[in-house]
C-alpha cells in the first residue's frame, strides 16, 4: 500500500523574493522549517527553485499550486536493473544474503584477521572463507588488495546474473558499456603495506603494485580490463555515500545516451589495523566488545557508534530499450536519485536534517515520484548517536503521513561497509521489492521516542513495496538518495 498523505514538497521562488532578495521555500504539507545562514546558491530542481538568501533565513509558506510529478517514459532513458552481484559477510550468493537478513542473523563477530587484543574495538562484520575461484586467476588473486578482489567478484557475478557472459558481450558494442564502481578507502591494505615497507625497509622495498593497487579508481579499471568495456569508466569516492553517487552518475550516462549498460556500485575492505585504529581515533565505532552481535542498534537509545563492515555491492544498470531487445530479466526500475551536501561539519550531520531532506526531495523529483508514493526507506542508519536521529528528522519532514511507511537498517546485521554500504543496501532494497518481505532492524530494544516510523523491529514483515528509497550519507556531509520501484513496461 502507498501512503495516503497528500503532501508534496515544492521549492519555488516567489515574486516578492525576487524583488526583495530574500528566499522563500514554498511547500505544501511540511513542518515549518527555518534554517539560519544556509547560504544556498541558486538551485533549480526541474522547476523547483531555491535562490540565495541574503537575509540569512529561509522561511516556509503555503504553495498555492502543486504540479503532479511525471516519470520518465522514453525507453532509451528509463533505467532497469538486470543484474546484481555482491560479496558480503553472508557470502556472495544474493539469495543467501537476503535470507540471512530476513532471518535477522547478525554477521558481526570478533576480529581474527589480525591481533586486535589491545584495541578498544575488537569486533566487526569481517568476511570469512571468501573465494574468488572462477573469477580471478591465482596469480592476480594473490597480489590484489581485498578491496579489488571483492569488486571483481561482485562485478562479474552481477554480469553473470544479467546473462552478460563473455560470449554475449562479445556480440555487443563495448564502447557503450561502462563501469563505475567506487570506493571510500581504495586499496587500504596495499597502502598500509607500502607505508610499512617504506618505514621499515626503505623505498627500494616498495612493491611496484603499491600505487596501482592503492588508488581508488582501480576497481572500475580492473573490471573494464577484464571485460573489455570501453564506455564511461571512473571511480567516485564520497566516503559512505559512494555507491549511491555511482548509481546516480551511471544512470545519467545512460540517460544522456553515453552508454546502454553500466556496471555500478561500491567496494571496500577496511577491517585492517589502520582501518579499525583510524575509526577508533575518530570515536565513531561502537565499543560493545562484550556483545558484538548487539552492537549495531540503529535508533536504539543505547547505541554507541557504528560497526565496521566490508564487501562489495554491484548493479547492472541498463536502458529499458536495450534490456527489452535482448530479452533480459528485470529486477526493478531505477527511477532517479540526487546528491547534496550538509556544508556543516567534517563528520557530524546537520542536526536539523535539512541537507538530507532536500536530497530526498530532489531525488523524488528526479524520479518523478510524489512523497506519498513512497512506502519503504532503506535507511543509512549507522547506529551513531547523532546520525540516526538527523536522518529520521529529515524523513519526517518530507513524509508527513508515515502510517504506511516502513524503514529498516541493513547495517544492524552486516555493519557499515563504507563505500560498499549503498551497493549492499540497494540489493537489499531490490530484494524487498521482489519478495514482498522487509528484513528487520535487529537490536531494537529501547527505541528513541522521536522515532515514530515503523523500523521493522527485530522480526521481518511482509510489505508490498510501491516505491522505495535508499539513503547513504558520508563524512564531509555528502548526502545521496536513490529511488527504486517494481518494473512495469
Amino acid at each position: 500500500m502507498s501512503c495516503t498523505s497528500s503532501s508534496t514538497l515544492i521549492f519555488s521562488r516567489s515574486r516578492e523574493s525576487r524583488n526583495s532578495g530574500t528566499s522563500l521555500f514554498q511547500y505544501n504539507g511540511l513542518k515549518l522549517l527555518e534554517a539560519t545562514q544556509l547560504g544556498l546558491a541558486s538551485l533549480d530542481i526541474k522547476g523547483f527553485v531555491a535562490t540565495s538568501a541574503k537575509c540569512g533565513k529561509i522561511k516556509a509558506v503555503a504553495s498555492p499550486t502543486v504540479s503532479s510529478p511525471k516519470r520518465e517514459t522514453d525507453p532509451k532513458k528509463r533505467i532497469v536493473i538486470t543484474g546484481m552481484g555482491l560479496v558480503s559477510v553472508f557470502g556472495s550468493d544474493i539469495d543467501t544474503y537476503y535470507s540471512n537478513l530476513l532471518d535477522g542473523v547478525s554477521g558481526i563477530t570478533p576480529i581474527d584477521r589480525f591481533d586486535a587484543s589491545d584495541y578498544s574495538v575488537r569486533f566487526a562484520g569481517q568476511i570469512r572463507d571468501f573465494s574468488s575461484k572462477g573469477y580471478i586467476d591465482g596469480k592476480n588473486d594473490r597480489r590484489l588488495d581485498d578491496c579489488w578482489r571483492y569488486c571483481l567478484v561482485a562485478g562479474k557475478r552481477a554480469l553473470d546474473d544479467a546473462t552478460l557472459g563473455k560470449q554475449v558481450v562479445d556480440t555487443m558494442d563495448k564502447t557503450r558499456m561502462g563501469v563505475l564502481v567506487g570506493s571510500a578507502m581504495g586499496g587500504f591494505t596495499s597502502f598500509s603495506n607500502g607505508v610499512e615497507a617504506l618505514v621499515l625497509k626503505g623505498h627500494k622495498k616498495i612493491t611496484p603494485f603499491f600505487i596501482p593497487y592503492s588508488i581508488s579508481n582501480m576497481g572500475s579499471a580492473l573490471l573494464a580490463i577484464n571485460t573489455g568495456f570501453m564506455g564511461p569508466n571512473y571511480s567516485i569516492a564520497t566516503a559512505c555515500a559512494t555507491s549511491n553517487h555511482c548509481f546516480i552518475a551511471a544512470a545519467n550516462h545512460i540517460r544522456r545516451g553515453d552508454a546502454d549498460i553500466m556496471v555500478a556500485g561500491g567496494t571496500d575492505a577496511s577491517i585492517i589495523p589502520i582501518g579499525i585504529g583510524g575509526f577508533i581515533a575518530c570515536r565513531a565505532l561502537s565499543q560493545r566488545n562484550d556483545e558484538p552481535q548487539r552492537a549495531s542498534r540503529p535508533w536504539d537509545r543505547n547505541r554507541d557508534g557504528f560497526v565496521m563492515g566490508e564487501g562489495a555491492g554491484v548493479l547492472i544498470m541498463e536502458s529499458m530499450e536495450h534490456a527489452m531487445k535482448r530479452g533480459a530479466k528485470v529486477y526493478a526500475e531505477y527511477l532517479g536519485g540526487a546528491a547534496t551536501c550538509d556544508a556543516h561539519h567534517m563528520t557530524d550531520p546537520r542536526p536539523d536534517g535539512f541537507g538530507v531532506s532536500s536530497c530526498i526531495v530532489k531525488g523524488l523529483q528526479d524520479a518523478g515520484v510524489a512523497p506519498e508514493e513512497v512506502n519503504y526507506v532503506n535507511a543509512h542508519a549507522t547506529s551513531t548517536p547523532a546520525g540516526d536521529l538527523a536522518e529520521v528528522n529529515a524523513i519526517k519532514k518530507v513524509f508527513k503521513n508515515t502510517s504506511e511507511l516502513k524503514m529498516n537498517g541493513t547495517k544492524s546485521m552486516i555493519g557499515h561497509g563504507l563505500g560498499a554500504a549503498g551497493g549492499l543496501e540497494a540489493i537489499a532494497t531490490i530484494k524487498a521489492i521482489n519478495t514482498g518481505w522487509l528484513h528487520p532492524t535487529i537490536n531494537q530494544y529501547d527505541l528513541e521516542p522521536n522515532v515514530t516510523i515503523d523500523t521493522v523491529p527485530n522480526v521481518k514483515k511482509q510489505h508490498q513495496v510501491n516505491v522505495a528509497i535508499s539513503n547513504s550519507f558520508g563524512f564531509g556531509g555528502h548526502n545521496s538518495v536513490v529511488v527504486f520501484a517494481p518494473f512495469s513496461p
